[in-house]
């Protein structure tokens, strides 16, 4: 008779074992179950970028130059990125900041950035600096891309500080295929310029690097470098903010110029809410209509009601807090998005509404 009994309860008990991981998986599928699962929201998401939140193990933590800290971030599966790409990163205190990926894109199980300490910023520098370790975790989202590498006859590059960690895979690329390019690289010594070396070696053939390190020789000649370009010639630039105003003034007719932010632009209306009005923004998946004061953004009027949305610059230049608009007339106040990307969607931090409601996919 024992064993009868014990068939019967082992029986019943994988029985109920498979219940609750049917159950479980259910109401992963839909927190609110047992509702029906709403449809796959794309609010925060590009079709074109990945966005799955990982957590990768730090295995190494280099000093690349003064002030300058390279991570080494492995873990399984990561998608594919190409140079130009960056990660964000959810730092152990909940900031989140964008940094350039900057080691190899045939490196499929890692992805590789550097961070420049700025003591005098917001602190997600100094969080990296003083807290990621070799053997410790961290949260990650991306990679997406919004400086790609374009096919130009000629490319020229103007670069300032951390500045070249999206531009050193590029020239990487362009050194091993042939292609036509140069570099002009500034930083305040060569000390603080990181992988120097690497690009002084890429540049030797044909004298294409231009270092010019500001205890030494001052200020960079941006105009110099880009006069006279072959009109179809790219131009990218990535650095301090007036580096960017001098590459945008001297870009010579029929060139195109490429930037990537690390800060708003000197005199742009990203941050600025002057001149706003009150309005309402309805949350249609969430089933919430809230207020959003004429000197409040949407961002701070959405994370009171739902504080795990993410967001980083506050500024419109990161992207991170990128919504879709399913009803509505949008003020765009970013300094980011593709006019494709303004007809339904909208950095919620520095972008409004003309009207009085919007309702985002939220």
């Amino acid at each position: 008779m024992a064993l009868p009994r014990l068939r019967t309860v082992v029986l019943v008990s994988g029985a109920a074992l498979l219940t609750r991981r049917a159950l479980k998986r259910r109401i992963a599928r839909s927190p609110l179950w047992p509702l029906p699962a709403l449809p796959e929201p794309v609010s925060g998401h590009s079709k074109r970028r990945a966005t799955a939140v990982r957590r990768l193990l730090v295995t190494g933590r280099t000093e690349v130059a003064e002030g300058v800290v390279q991570l080494r971030l492995e873990g399984p599966g990561l998608p594919p990125w190409s140079p130009g790409a960056h990660l964000d990163l959810v730092l152990p205190s909940g900031l989140v900041r964008q940094y350039s990926l900057c080691g190899d894109p045939e490196d499929s199980g890692a992805y590789t950035v550097a961070t420049r300490l700025v003591a005098d910023g917001r602190g997600g520098s100094r969080e990296v600096h003083e807290q990621l370790r070799e053997g410790l975790e961290v949260e990650v989202r991306g990679p997406r891309n919004r400086f790609p590498l374009t096919e130009a006859p000629a490319h020229v590059f103007v670069v300032g500080g951390i500045g070249i960690t999206p531009v050193l895979p590029m020239l990487r690329v362009l050194a091993a295929s042939g292609a036509e390019w140069r570099l002009l690289y500034g930083g305040r010594s060569r000390a603080s310029m990181p992988f120097l070396e690497e690009v002084e070696k890429l540049g030797a053939d044909g004298d294409r690097v231009t270092v010019v390190a500001q205890d030494e020789a001052g200020h960079p000649d941006v105009a110099g470098a880009l006069a006279d370009l072959s009109p179809g010639t790219a131009v990218y630039c990535c650095g301090p903010e007036p580096l960017m105003a001098a590459a945008t003034a001297a870009l010579p007719e029929g060139c195109t110029l490429h930037l990537e932010r690390f800060s708003a632009a000197t005199g742009g209306t990203g941050g600025s809410v002057a001149g706003s009005e009150a309005f309402e923004v309805e949350l249609r998946r969430s089933g919430r209509t809230l207020p959003v004061a004429a000197g409040q953004s949407v961002l701070a009027a959405v994370r009171a009601e739902l504080p795990h949305v993410a967001y980083s610059c506050e500024q419109g230049f990161c992207g991170t807090c990128q919504q879709r608009v399913l009803e509505g007339e949008i003020d765009h106040r970013d300094e980011l998005l593709t006019d494709d990307e303004r007809g339904d969607s909208m950095l919620i931090c520095v972008s409004r509404c003309r009207g009085g409601r919007l309702v985002l996919d939220l």
